[in-house]
């Protein structure tokens, strides 16, 4: 029994290390592979227009998971009337919130940490409901990435990015 707990002992002693040394590094989402911690230079004042993200192709946002871990992606963005929207698709089959992670916890809790540069903004997504408004978001979202769109059959749900 006692070699059993020193080896149990041993691995969350191992675990809690690990995780100090990620909270201290970040392990920022690349690419496609999610992460944890973002870090950066946080902002506190409002955002009255997002158009400086127009020069970004991604960025990167960390969402709050139920284990009380960090995680984050790296995700295209869109400026409309000065507005932040992110949005994410759902190719066949896919049902919002399932089957992406971020999604799951946004659905359970909104608040977010954006990254954009090396700025971090704390703020909170709330689900856009409006065809019209969805559609004219998707439209500049086209013209921000030269064409490209959601594939046929697929499902959007956007975002938009508020303070907290």
């Amino acid at each position: 029994m006692k070699t059993f707990l020193k080896i149990v002992g041993g691995i969350v002693a191992g675990l809690v290390l690990v995780l100090i040394v990620l909270r201290i590094t970040g392990l920022e989402p690349r690419n496609t592979r999610p992460g944890l911690w973002l870090r950066g230079d946080v902002v506190t004042a409002p955002v009255s227009d997002w158009s400086f993200t127009d020069k970004y192709r991604t960025l990167k946002l960390q969402t709050n998971s139920w284990y009380g871990l960090p995680h984050s992606v790296t995700i295209t963005c869109t400026a409309y009337n000065g507005q932040l929207y992110i949005d994410s698709v759902y190719g066949d089959g896919g049902d919002y919130p399932h089957g992406r992670r971020w999604n799951d916890n946004v659905a359970r809790d909104p608040h977010v940490r954006i990254k954009v540069g090396n700025q971090l903004y704390d703020r909170r997504l709330v689900s856009v409901t409006d065809p019209s408004e969805i559609e004219a978001i998707e439209t500049q979202k086209r013209e921000k990435y030269h064409g490209s769109r959601a594939p046929k059959n697929s499902t959007v749900v956007v975002f938009h990015v508020v303070d907290n």
